[in-house]
């Protein structure tokens, strides 16, 4: 297996081995080769050196997916400045933050995006380069830099968080950060030349960023992108044209497969009900549907890699009785991103895996009656710190230098890791307790009329604010099939229940939930009172509820999102 110490030594290589094969597509559009993104890079690097943008500067990325996305990237690292992609659903006043804090020097923008940044950010910059056509939007300095090949210590990228717990910060990572994590990922999800990707996440977070260019991009692979979100109507006829072979998921994406079209179809009868309540049977259901998801994804599939968050064990042990070809990976960004993971038979449901090869986990801080503490690693692929935040480096590590990910969990006696929540979200009951809201969450999800929920603390009681799934409740409770918007007259219909009726039905689901959950959590983690949010809730782009928002609004009495719009 070759490997790499620098961004530059991993294009390099792909350009001159894999020239004639198609790189990057765009579903309904443009097929760059390998040898044609080599070209776009020479193209990209002399406006930017044109422009005064040299070694060391920083270059932000602010774009849609798309061929050029990368493009831009491997234009800016291998030429020695730093690149700072920038998650597209930040908003305006983020972005100007971000841009500012990060000194970028130029930026390279798709046209949507490039409406949400403010005239006063854009007037600072050396350049504006649109990642459509590559072309410059506005050109304010006409001086020539120098550009360098990079050395493995150099930065290539910030990266900033996408702040699920807090304010985002500028991760920073070297080459060799970036770099060997083509040496970790192959022993678990081993790309080839053949493979084709269906690339459904930002490029600018690590992980797709990592998993699903950089490492496919250094085999040969072949990457599709879409020119909208990846939403069932556009995302299952794209799945059955590009047949892909692997794609690089978060979570949410699968669970809602799983919520929405797979458990509904065990449910509909007493008698499906109670087969599926049979161990026996509900994997021979499993094996059935597992079948159906397969030609759902276009029949092709080996690799189905989620990260990013927990996994809802109920979805999990559905893939796994179905013998989907799914696995589980571990990181952060600040480790750029993997940790850990497990693939194939070697997947253990609600575990992340073993750390991977060169990785070294422990646990800090060990709660002698739980066996619990916080994961704590040490890898050569990890940051060397937050940009123009020493604070908040110095409390990432630990004296010994092991980064602190933030995650409580414990380990097996054979190196399997089991994450149980955030340590930032942990609350602290009355007498003393641990409390862990992601597994109030899950035991709330599990309920068929929840679609996502997030638990926290108000006046020192455990409450849950709730997204409830209205297409399950229309399947089940009359009174919702029968709703005419706002009680009144719609279309020459008579409304056929009160708002009334409606309100006191919703109290009652709410007691039901209620008693649902608290029968299977222990005494310390009974919720007290259910909060209808009304719509989805604020979440990051790789599809993580933003706690923090929901959190704060606890501590001065929830006021729901459906209120707020």
């Amino acid at each position: 297996m070759k490997t790499f110490s620098t961004i530059y030594e991993i294009v390099r290589h792909s350009i001159e081995k894999f020239a004639s094969r198609t790189a990057f597509s765009m579903l309904d559009g443009e097929d760059v080769s390998y040898k044609e993104v080599g070209e776009r890079i020479a193209q990209v690097q002399e406006m930017l050196l044109d422009a005064g943008v040299g070694a060391g500067d920083k270059v932000a990325i602010l774009s849609s997916s798309m061929p050029n996305w990368g493009v831009s990237y491997f234009a800016v690292t291998t030429a020695g400045m730093v690149a700072v992609p920038i998650l597209p659903d930040f908003t305006s006043s983020e972005l100007d933050l971000i841009i500012e804090h990060s000194e970028a020097k130029a930026i390279l923008v798709s046209d949507k995006l490039f409406a949400k940044l403010s005239k006063q950010v854009t007037d600072k910059l050396n350049i504006v380069i649109r990642t459509k056509g590559l072309n410059a939007i506005v050109k304010h300095v006409s001086e020539r830099a120098e550009k360098r090949i990079p050395e493995p210590e150099d930065l290539a990228a910030i990266i900033y968080t996408s702040g699920t717990t807090s304010k985002p910060k500028g991760v920073m990572l070297t080459h060799r950060s970036i770099a060997t994590q083509l040496t970790v990922i192959p022993p678990l999800f081993d790309y080839n030349e053949n493979d084709v990707l269906l690339s459904i996440l930002p490029l600018s977070h690590t992980y797709e960023c990592t998993l699903g260019m950089i490492y496919p991009f250094s085999r040969g692979a072949h990457i599709y992108y879409m020119d909208r979100p990846p939403v069932a109507s556009a995302l299952m006829p794209a799945l059955q044209r590009v047949r892909p072979t692997v794609i690089a998921s978060v979570p949410l994406i699968m669970e809602k497969v799983y919520r929405a079209k797979v458990r509904p179809t065990f449910e509909k009868n007493a008698m499906l009900r109670t087969l599926y309540g049979w161990s026996p049977t509900r994997k021979l259901l499993h094996k059935v549907a597992g079948k159906k998801l397969m030609e759902l994804f276009g029949g092709r599939m080996r690799l189905f890699a989620i990260g990013g968050a927990k996994f809802d064990s109920e979805a999990e042990r559905f893939l796994k009785e179905a013998g989907f070809p799914y696995g589980i990976g571990y990181g952060l960004t600040e480790t750029a991103p993997l940790l850990a993971g497990a693939v194939g038979k070697m997947v253990r449901i609600g575990s992340t895996g073993p750390s991977l090869e060169g990785v070294e986990i422990r646990l800090d801080n060990i709660n002698p009656a739980t066996g619990q503490g916080e994961i704590i690693a040490k890898t050569p692929c990890c940051m060397v710190g937050y940009y123009k935040n020493e604070e908040a480096t110095r409390n990432a590590f630990t004296e010994d230098g092991w980064f602190r990910t933030g995650d409580l969990g414990s380990i097996a006696k054979d190196g399997w890791i089991f994450i149980k929540g955030r340590l930032k979200n942990m609350i602290v009951g009355p007498s003393g307790e641990n409390i862990y809201p992601e597994d109030i969450e899950e035991v709330l999800n599990s309920n068929p009329v929840v679609a996502e929920s997030v638990v926290t603390e108000e006046n020192g009681k455990l409450v849950a604010l709730v997204h409830f799934d209205m297409a399950a409740l229309e399947a089940r409770y009359d009174v919702f099939k029968k709703m005419v918007s706002d009680g009144k007259e719609q279309l020459g219909q008579m409304m056929t229940v009160s708002k009334e009726q409606i309100e006191q039905k919703m109290e009652e689901i709410k007691r039901e939930l209620i008693a649902y959950v608290n029968s299977n959590v222990n005494r310390f983690s009974q919720i007290t009172k259910i909060i209808d949010n009304g719509c989805e809730f604020e979440k990051t782009p790789t599809k993580k509820i933003r706690r923090f928002i929901y959190e704060q609004r606890a501590k001065n009495g929830f006021v729901p999102d459906a209120q707020l719009m």
